[in-house]
């Protein structure tokens, strides 16, 4: 079993790694790549999407459920975030607040361009979501 998580890890965080290089981030330079798994075994991807308002910019993870909800793809398992920062990033407060939205139990894989990986529960990243 342990084995078959870390497969699917493997998997997330190079569909993240390769959605990473279409990251549009002219004025952070901070590019990030996203993979979502859903019950059904699909992958989505996405990266973020600087706008000059910054305030406006998409999340990796955000455009990556977004991919996944347009499929009509739900239930999310497991997503793999990709940053080429010294240490794994997690997702931001909205991005949380949106993945517990459809998956309060998921799982979060962060990973960075030179291997580092880290490996949570949302819950730990936002205890006691609202549902």
């Amino acid at each position: 079993m342990a084995e078959n998580n870390q497969l699917k890890s493997n998997k997330l965080i190079a569909a993240a790694a390769s959605a990473r290089s279409a990251a549009y981030v002219p004025y952070s330079k901070f590019s990030v790549g996203a993979a979502i798994l859903t019950k059904s075994g699909r992958i989505f991807t996405g990266c973020n999407v600087e706008n000059l308002s910054l305030g406006m910019t998409i999340c990796a993870e955000r455009s990556a459920a977004a991919a996944a909800i347009a499929a009509g793809d739900k239930e999310f398992v497991m997503i793999s975030v990709v940053t080429d920062s010294k240490k794994p990033a997690v997702p931001c407060g909205a991005c949380r607040q949106v993945l517990a939205e459809f998956s309060p139990e998921m799982r979060i894989v962060a990973a960075t361009t030179t291997g580092e990986v880290e490996d949570f529960e949302l819950g730990e990243l936002l205890p006691k979501s609202a549902q």
